[in-house]
């Protein structure tokens, strides 16, 4: 490889570097669940992991926290501090989403890569497919700041793990 190679800047490696870095994030965070989960059903760390990865999205695995917490049985404040968690959680799956349901056209040039959507939008009378959005600083500047949140949601949830005594 040459020396000016290696100095070289890919726009594309900025955002893909930035994509995986929300998805671990992501990915970490969300498993925390797993404890609040496990406190909230009264089980124990391994059968709340079974019932987790059973469950295949993001959105039932929230969904089973949520009806959890809503028990007659969990006092009010500990079902808020796990709702604000979660409604947290939720409101950071747009930007993911985005970045995980797309392709990436890239300029060989070095120019700004874009994303194209690979999904059908239904409208009245016609469907749109292959939106394209540049994925520049301001796109880059996003996901910082949602990895960001990610990392202070994780350490939000870990709170409420330790301060309720769910199962580690």
């Amino acid at each position: 490889m040459s020396s000016t190679a290696a100095t070289e800047h890919d726009p594309l490696d900025d955002i893909l570097l930035r994509v995986g870095r929300l998805n671990y994030t992501w990915t970490n965070t969300e498993s925390l669940f797993i404890h609040v989960m496990a406190g909230l059903a009264g089980m124990d760390k391994e059968t709340a992991v079974v019932v987790f990865l059973t469950l295949n999205t993001t959105a039932a695995r929230l969904d089973l926290v949520d009806r959890l917490s809503k028990l007659s049985r969990v006092p009010e404040e500990e079902r808020r501090a796990v709702t604000r968690l979660t409604q947290r959680f939720r409101k950071e799956s747009r930007l993911r989403n985005k970045y995980n349901h797309c392709i990436y056209s890239f300029d060989p040039e070095g120019g700004t890569p874009q994303t194209i959507m690979m999904r059908i939008a239904d409208r009245k009378d016609e469907i749109i497919m292959g939106k394209q959005e540049p994925a520049g600083e301001d796109q880059l500047a996003q996901i910082d700041k949602t990895i960001g949140r990610l990392r202070q949601l994780n350490l939000d949830i870990w709170a409420v793990i330790r301060e309720r005594g769910y199962p580690l």
